[in-house]
Parts: structure tokens; sequence; C-alpha cells
């Protein structure tokens, strides 16, 4: 019988632009097997979100959506007061743009990872 192993090194990315401009975002995403890219809440901006959804399929790593609360100045780690169909529609938003633009590039999103605080209330089911 074979057991074979699979790990699946996951990283966050498209969170700092200024790790595209040095290539340390292209150095890590040629190590890992898949990526949560940033899509507009806590980080990241179409642009930057263009380029990393590139950079995976060059290097063959999974895309997911790495959503966050809409709070930069907190990078998404505190929890904004939102009710659930508000909460519901921004993290749509922002998954539905990051799919858009892997659609636009003949790719797809694979997964979806809350950010920081967002993570946390999906965690505690807190809406």
């Amino acid at each position: 019988m074979n057991h074979e192993s699979h790990i699946d090194l996951n990283a966050d990315v498209g969170e700092r632009p200024p790790a595209l401009r040095e290539g340390t975002e292209e150095k890590l995403l040629s190590l890992v097997t898949s990526a949560n890219i940033a899509c507009g809440g806590h980080a990241g901006d179409a642009e930057t979100m263009a380029v990393v959804l590139a950079m995976c399929k060059r290097y063959g790593v999974a895309a997911g959506a790495h959503p966050g609360f809409p709070d930069r100045a907190n990078f998404g780690r505190i929890e904004m007061p939102m009710t659930a169909s508000e909460l519901a529609g921004c993290v749509f938003e922002q998954v539905r743009t990051l799919a858009r633009i892997a659609q636009q590039q003949h790719g797809e999103l694979q997964h979806v990872k809350p950010h920081g605080a967002l993570y946390n209330v999906a965690v505690h089911n807190k809406r």
C-alpha cells in the first residue's frame, strides 16, 4: 500500500506592495503550494492582486482569497462593528473582486482564508 503524504505550504501574500518591488513576494511564491491573496479589505488592491495571481499561475501555486475587515489602519486585526449582512457583503465583494481578476487571467480561486479579526469572528461564529 502506498502511503503518500502531502504537505500544503501556505503563505499570506499581496499584503505589502514593497515585497513585490523587492522580489521577496516572488521568492516566497516559488516555495509554497498555496497562497492567500489579500483582496482589498485589510490590504491589497486590484493591481497587486493581478500581479500576485500571475505569479501564482507561473509557479503552480493554488490561489485563494484572503478577505479581512476593511480596516487598513489596524491591518484588519480589530473587529469592526457590522451587521451579519454587512459583513457578508464585505467578504463577498472582496472575494468576487479577486475571482474576477483570476478569471481574466484564465485562472480560478481554490480557497478562502479569512484574515486577522475576521478569522476570529468566523472561528467563534459571532455573527
